[in-house]
């Protein structure tokens, strides 16, 4: 078994290409074309709040990967809310109104009980507890089901060492580039943290588990992407790829100060968006609206606007990454298709990547 040590998800993304690069077999799939490990790969995310990708190659869009973290812990499924920031998501439900596998709804709603609460309520009366396991997968309405939105990530095993919170993800199915060091690694670093929070400890180590661990041949090839391989470790040794966390050009943004106050700012944001003055955390008033603000003026079709917009926002990680991602946009020949409003269309809400 692989396991990849990352500081970060910049820096797994670089190794985990690699790897696939040098020992990844060749496959077919329903997607076409795949490359996939050998064996089960297991990453560790060393500092999971450096969650922001900002290389330009890879392209991610940070506003996509931010807001649906959001839509995620808010406990959602609708598709109209997180459609406003990915043209293409809409086509993984199956009625056009809701997502059968959304986590988030998963997690809070689904089981009939808020599973996140249970647990952190669980692991503050007892922090050596070591059953705190968040379900995602339904073998009832899964198993054996046809659809276009199953869960990939299964479930998420929580607990309290050395006075952190860590968190072990479990995959079945995990696209290298738009689920495990895209999607996924916002979403779950961004649970976890919240849920540290609400526990009253530190974040601690994130594991991700990824049993079928693999990237699509076009998307690779047509993107650009394999030369990525060439930034993994031994490229940051040399220091020619320096990692914006290390060299401290951006730090990651504390999400959490009042987790009773976040999640009434949750609501609200998710009602009202940046059109409400009554957000308590910093988070939301510094980081989230000006994001969203940003956002809604670039679909205006403002992108100068936009990116002054996020002169606001005062997450260095995730503002060089929306501001670069925006800048990219002002020159068409650096985007094509449908990369125009999100690079990442065919990412579903579980994580699931087709090309």
């Amino acid at each position: 078994m692989k396991v990849i040590h990352a500081p970060n998800v910049g820096c797994a993304l670089y190794e985990g290409i690699r790897y696939l690069k040098e020992y990844g077999m060749d496959e077919p799939s329903r997607n076409g074309p795949v490359k996939v490990a050998p064996n089960p790969v297991v990453t560790l995310y060393n500092n999971p709040c450096q969650r922001v990708l900002t290389d330009p190659v890879r392209d991610a869009n940070p506003f996509f990967h931010f807001m649906e973290s959001l839509w995620m812990i808010a406990g959602r499924n609708d598709v109209a809310w997180i459609s406003r920031f990915s043209s293409g998501i809409a086509q993984y439900s199956d009625d056009g109104v809701i997502f059968h596998g959304a986590y988030g709804h998963r997690w809070r709603h689904y089981f009939g009980s808020d599973q996140i609460e249970v647990i952190c309520n669980a692991l503050r009366a007892n922090p050596q507890c070591r059953r705190q396991i968040l379900q995602m997968w339904d073998p009832i309405a899964d198993l054996g089901m046809e659809g276009k939105d199953f869960p990939c990530n299964q479930s998420a095993h929580f607990q309290v060492k050395h006075g952190r919170l860590e968190m072990t993800v479990f995959n079945r199915s995990n696209d290298v580039v738009f689920g495990a060091y895209g999607a996924n690694a916002v979403h779950f670093s961004m649970l976890l943290e919240y849920m540290a929070a609400k526990v009253g400890v530190p974040v601690g180590r994130y594991w991700q588990v990824s049993d079928n661990y693999h990237v699509y041949d076009n998307v690779m090839t047509k993107k650009k992407l394999w030369g990525l391989a060439d930034k993994a470790p031994d490229g940051y040794h040399t220091k020619t790829y320096p990692d914006p966390y290390e060299w401290k050009e951006i730090e990651p943004y504390p999400m959490v100060k009042d987790p009773e106050k976040w999640d009434r700012d949750l609501h609200m944001f998710m009602e009202n968006g940046a059109e409400c003055y009554g957000y308590n955390e910093p988070f939301f008033r510094r980081v989230a609206v000006p994001l969203l603000r940003a956002w809604n003026t670039y679909k205006d079709g403002d992108k100068r606007a936009a990116i002054r917009e996020l002169d606001a926002c005062s997450a260095t990680d995730w503002k060089k990454a929306c501001t670069e991602w925006l800048t990219r946009r002002l020159t068409p020949s650096v985007t094509s298709g449908n990369q125009e409003t999100s690079n990442e269309p065919t990412t579903s809400p579980t994580g699931e990547a087709t090309p």
